[in-house]
């Protein structure tokens, strides 16, 4: 079969400011092909799309779409050319249902027949394998029904070059399996498609070709049969990088946070956590496994004094000092009780970071109460943006730049850097690489790593199970709310801890328990 090119781009560049996003950058899609875009935060990977769905316009080059130039200059030209892109923060109105939201905004000509629209996007989702209901409201979804929707929604667009950013980014391992399902349904029906990951495994499994970016310059693009993790990584960097995560042991771990019989309920009255306990130790790494969901969020919140405890009990015991019990103790108690508590939470913009400020005022926030009188004192959270700026390799214009407009994985290490910086006694992160590059999170992990050999405790929420075999010493696994198992992350496998976060009540196997 002769290869049809979709799309390309001949010396793309585009700045903002002073910065290059992307620097004369040359690139071809075939139809019938999937291509990984690969690159390190901050490297143009999105910026590089965004041309592509009429988000921005390049500074110079052009695009051509079937082999003719083209001129994309609204997200409209983008579908006129049958390009659709779904982005990595879905754009779905919650009270609508999947059908209304897959025809909103389009001329249909005269009233909008949603019984037709219905059928059109059922067999839409016939023809490649999707799964879901068109009269289900947003509000009742699932993440992975979400995208399936942005994906159905440009579909029903006409669109045969797909775009996704971070397709997996929020997906258990089960839902990323029928993604990629769909996709290669997708590519058998010649179809173009993109999609922007760091998960090298993923790259590996369904990509036929990988093209990688490097600080906003075009490297190479690479057949997928004839590469591996390792050499894409270093293409990626620039440089070798070692793609082993350091587990030493600390001599003698100490009980600094005692949980028994945790449980929660939501604002509906459906319990969350069932009678969770553990003792996460000072000195170790705890990971926490399981599917999306199952109480994981909570665990943490609980914890940190954000969300209520119906019952049981969690002790924190400081250096040197008695235990103290935490529920029912505000946020600020809990830190005044001499609990250094560091958490990083899932939603960086949400929960974590002011998105209209900078990054000193967003370190600002950890320590404004801390100023004398009523001037609050800049010098300290200026002092800290910038070694995180430097340590972390920020890719931002200055410590004032407002944080929205940073990239997914810089906007990360802002929140990881200022929490690890407080010194904490225990640090929970929940996803703290989520959206992270290769070498971003090898350095993470570092410092998680640092952090439990200065007699931390840490606990690590991730949803690679990889990593997690690898980094932590103890591996937590909730099902359903419930504790399934607790396992030695240096002697079980990947399969045990599969099993476990599928059935409540397997066989627990404590190291310390």
């Amino acid at each position: 079969m002769e290869t049809v090119c979709a799309i390309e781009l001949r010396n793309i560049t585009k700045r903002f400011g002073s910065v290059v996003a992307n620097d004369g950058i040359n690139l071809a899609l075939n139809r019938g092909e999937i291509l990984s875009l690969l690159g390190e935060n901050g490297s143009g990977k999105t910026t590089l799309m965004n041309m592509l769905a009429g988000i921005y316009f390049p500074d110079e080059g052009e695009i051509l779409v079937e082999g003719k130039p083209v001129s994309i200059r609204s997200p409209k030209d983008s579908f006129q050319y049958g390009i659709g892109m779904i982005h990595q923060h879905y754009k779905l109105v919650d009270v609508f249902t999947a059908a209304e939201n897959i025809v909103l905004g389009l001329d249909e000509g005269g009233r909008l027949d949603i019984k037709a629209a219905n059928a059109k996007v059922k067999e839409i989702c016939d023809r490649y394998g999707f799964d879901i209901d068109p009269t289900q409201k947003i509000y009742d979804m699932s993440v992975s029904q979400k995208q399936t929707v942005e994906i159905v929604k440009v579909l029903y667009r006409g669109a045969d070059i797909l775009i996704l950013d971070e397709p997996t980014a929020v997906l258990t391992p089960q839902e990323t399996e029928k993604l990629f399902t769909v996709l290669r349904n997708m590519k058998a029906d010649g179809k173009a498609i993109v999609i922007i990951t760091h998960k090298l495994h993923e790259v590996m499994a369904l990509s036929d070709k990988v093209a990688v970016l490097r600080k906003g310059k075009y490297i190479g693009t690479v057949k997928t049969s004839e590469t591996n993790p390792q050499a894409l990584t270093d293409m990626m960097v620039g440089h070798s990088v070692t793609l082993n995560i350091d587990r030493p042991k600390y001599d003698a771990p100490v009980p600094r946070l005692t949980l028994k019989g945790i449980t929660c309920y939501d604002g509906e009255g459906v319990k969350r956590l069932d009678n969770v306990s553990f003792t996460a130790l000072g000195g170790e790494i705890l990971g926490i496994a399981g599917i999306a969901g199952s109480g994981q969020r909570e665990l943490l919140e609980a914890i940190a004094g954000l969300h209520p405890v119906a019952e049981g009990s969690i002790q924190f015991t400081p250096e040197g000092k008695p235990a103290s019990e935490l529920v029912g103790k505000t946020p600020m108690q809990i830190k005044k009780a001499g609990v250094a508590m560091a958490f990083v939470p899932e939603d960086r913009l949400g929960m974590g970071l002011v998105g209209s400020m900078g990054m000193t005022d967003n370190m600002m926030l950890r320590s404004w109460r801390k100023g004398k009188g009523i001037f609050v004192n800049r010098k300290d959270p200026n002092e800290l943006a910038m070694q995180v700026w430097k340590e972390l390799e920020v890719v931002t214009p200055s410590t004032d730049f407002p944080v929205r407009r940073m990239s997914g994985g810089n906007v990360q290490k802002v929140l990881v850097g200022r929490e690890i910086a407080t010194a904490p006694s225990v640090l929970m992160t929940a996803y703290a690489v989520r959206g992270l590059d290769i070498n971003t999170s090898y350095t993470i992990y570092n410092l998680l790593t640092k952090e439990k050999m200065q007699g931390s405790a840490v606990i690590y929420v991730g949803e690679d199970l990889d990593v997690l075999l690898e980094l932590c010493d103890r591996i937590l696994v909730l099902c359903g709310g419930k504790v399934s198992g607790i396992v030695d992350g240096r002697t079980t496998t990947k399969e045990e801890v599969g099993l476990l976060m599928t059935r409540v009540g397997g066989k627990e196997k404590a190291a310390h328990e």
